[in-house]
């Protein structure tokens, strides 16, 4: 790797690249072990990773029981972990990182099975074992002695004293966010880790040195607990277990490694590997330390909680060199790319829509609905929702009054398809041409197109989207029915609705806590399921096809109306708000996400079914560009639309826009911060 741009390293963004390490071991031969351990370094160093952690008595082998009491062993294994910690930076190393090593070590008369800190060419800390597994297969407490019967705070090590204790924190004074503890295997099996009390008193990334032998079932236990640990402490966790070489007189291993954050798994390794080999991930400090912020319970917790911690400061690799993140990283992050997941997804996704309008047409004891049927994405969904809804509350489809409203833009495929599908439904569909009644307010108001000038402005398009509105209002008050409404939460991010019409404003509205890349994956997730039956799929695929477009400016030189031409991309859109409104992320860091996974040779992966015509790629300057336009449209001119939005269910993470939810802010803000940020730190 090369020197480049900052903004092009994940160092720059908050993130630090840890390791997994599998080395092969060896029994009761600490020199043998340390020479694994050091290629495994220089390995990891090359690769710029910060962070890495060693299995469980990694230095000695763990499954060596008697062997752990002989002194010859002891003394060299001392000696071994100075050769380690040279190797780990300072004047004259050839690599730096940090590096924890398992390793029994001597104090007083007792012995400890410890995790050993190493960077910068010293040992910075050891931490001793809290529980000793003493149960079935396990007999630690014959050997080990625990950290609570230790008789200081301090141990002696090749003549250095360092800090000796559970809990210890270990901070970069250079990388604001890395903070670190570790604890060993049966640590986290006690129902009160360490790592817990650890992470409430500032650590973001829990290290696990593990032995953790083998037997069926046991690698999904130890998954779990390192996913649902790292949620509920909002951290990451770096699990690494012995493998291949350990004794199995009567014991197996499989070397298991994982990487999980705030509950996502990052990277896994191997397992049965006969080799010494690395898992890596870039784990983001910064976001976990964003999610903290905002979490006023794990706030509270640590307050109730938290206990003083000892801190270690330490230096940590400050080479700031371009690099691909070594992460999972979704273009689509309301849409997962895992074929299940995604699945799982959608029933959710749609079922809430429909008990949302259940619950509503429950309360107001209704059994009509008036909904506008463009042919277009948004109101197909929101239709989709009413006959299911109608269908397990019992009621007749045809109680729901579809109107096509064609205008002066409306094209013959968006209008047959509208009637194709509210036919294939059997819902009540109606035509109301509103161009008579634009052509009046036109003469009305003075407007140049009623004396035949071609002036397409915004009086000419929301004169339309009005009446459309107007329409469907008293159609419901005749009909005593209510007003389902269409607009989705892109839509309502970027202020892209006429304010009071109906895909801003309706009795209730099922899509606004729905993007709209999700949204159509639910129509085709609807249309190959045959939910609301069989007659309405091939009209679904039709609309998944159909560009997207408001069609209030008649076509000019062929061209129709483009939604995705004046707000941009809703690809990139929904990635924008996504990270910006669930985490509040800086808009450079955005931007680095967004090129990791949309450039050419991004890290981003594709959602299944994804049509060939949908995977396109995007540079940094479209990215930036596109961004600048999603600021000031997110901060400084739609909020005012957000703030009057009408009722209906929050459907994914992070996505809810309403004033009553997620997003709370001032309607006569500005985007200058943002702005300013992303000039600053992202090139041209």
């Amino acid at each position: 790797m090369t020197e480049s741009h900052p903004f092009f390293s994940p160092k720059t963004h908050g993130f630090v690249r840890v390791a997994a390490a599998t080395p092969v071991s060896h029994v009761g031969d600490p020199v043998a072990n340390a020479q694994a351990h050091l290629a495994l370094i220089r390995q990891a160093a090359d690769q710029g990773v910060d962070l890495m952690v060693f299995p469980e008595l990694s230095l000695s082998a763990y499954a060596i029981d008697d062997l752990h009491m002989q002194a010859a062993l002891l003394d060299e294994v001392e000696r071994q972990v100075a050769v380690l910690a040279q190797a780990t930076g300072g004047a004259t190393a050839e690599h730096e990182l940090i590096a924890v090593v398992g390793a029994p070590l001597r104090h007083g008369d007792a012995l400890f099975n410890c995790a050993v800190v190493m960077g910068g060419g010293e040992v910075l800390a050891v931490v001793p074992k809290t529980y000793l597994p003493n149960y079935r297969e396990y007999y630690e407490k014959r050997w080990f002695a625990p950290a609570t019967a230790r008789t200081d705070d301090v141990i002696r090590l090749n003549g250095e004293t360092v800090d000796f204790a559970p809990g210890l924190i270990f901070e970069a004074v250079n990388r604001p966010g890395f903070v670190f503890a570790v604890e060993i295997c049966e640590d986290y099996w006690a129902p009160l880790p360490p790592s817990t009390r650890a992470a409430l008193a500032g650590a973001r990334i829990l290290l696990n040195l593990s032995a953790s032998n083998i037997v069926i079932g046991k690698a999904d236990e130890r998954a779990m607990l390192s996913a649902s640990h790292s949620a509920r402490t909002l951290s990451a966790y770096v699990f690494a277990a012995s493998g291949w070489g350990e004794s199995t007189t009567d014991l197996a291993w499989d070397g298991q490694a994982t990487i999980h954050e705030l509950g996502t798994k990052l990277a896994e390794g191997e397992r049965f590997a006969l080799e010494n080999h690395l898992t890596i991930a870039d784990i983001d400090v910064d976001r976990i330390g964003l999610d903290r912020l905002r979490n006023g319970t794990f706030a509270d917790c640590a307050r109730n909680e938290g206990e003083a911690a000892t801190v270690v400061p330490f230096m940590a690799r400050e080479d700031v060199v371009e690099s691909e993140l070594i992460r999972p990283l979704d273009r689509f992050p309301f849409v997962p790319d895992e074929a299940g997941r995604l699945d799982q997804d959608c029933y959710e996704a749609f079922n809430i829509q429909v008990q949302g309008l259940m619950r509503r047409m429950a309360a107001t004891k209704g059994e009509r609905l008036v909904i506008g049927v463009s042919g277009g994405l948004d109101s197909t969904q929101a239709l989709l929702v009413a006959c299911r809804a109608f269908d397990r509350l019992n009621l007749p489809r045809t109680n729901i009054l579809g109107f096509t409203m064609p205008g002066f833009a409306t094209s013959d495929g968006t209008k047959s398809n509208a009637w194709a599908l509210m036919k294939a439904l059997g819902v009540t569909g109606a035509e109301i041409d509103i161009r008579p009644a634009a052509e009046q307010m036109f003469k009305d108001i003075g407007h140049p197109y009623a004396a035949g000038e071609p002036v397409h402005d915004i009086t000419f398009e929301n004169v339309q989207a009005g009446l459309r509105t107007d329409y469907l209002f008293r159609l419901a008050n005749q009909n005593r029915a209510f007003v389902l409404g269409t607009g989705d939460l892109s839509e309502l991010a970027l202020g892209w609705a006429t304010y009071g019409v109906g895909d801003h404003m309706s009795h209730y509205n099922v899509n606004g806590g729905v993007a709209k890349t999700l949204i159509r994956h639910l129509i085709r997730w609807v249309a190959d399921r045959e939910l609301v039956g069989a007659e309405a799929s091939p009209t679904l695929h039709a609309i998944l096809n159909t560009e997207i477009s408001p069609e209030l400016v008649p076509a000019k030189d062929g061209a129709i109306q483009s939604t995705e031409g004046t707000v941009g991309p809703y690809a990139l859109n929904d990635f924008f708000l996504f990270y910006i409104s669930r985490f509040g992320m800086a808009p450079s860091k955005v931007a680095f996400l967004a090129h990791q996974a949309w450039s050419d040779a991004g890290a981003g992966q594709w959602p299944v079914n994804t049509p060939d015509d949908e995977k396109v790629e995007y540079d940094l300057a479209t990215i930036k560009a596109w961004l600048r336009k999603f600021l000031i449209r997110f901060f400084q001119t739609a909020q005012f639309k957000r703030s009057v939005l009408p009722n209906g269910p929050k459907v994914v993470t992070g996505g809810s826009l309403s004033p009553r939810g997620d997003w709370r802010a001032p309607s006569d803000g500005n985007a200058r911060v943002w702005l300013d940020e992303l000039d600053a730190n992202v090139p041209d």
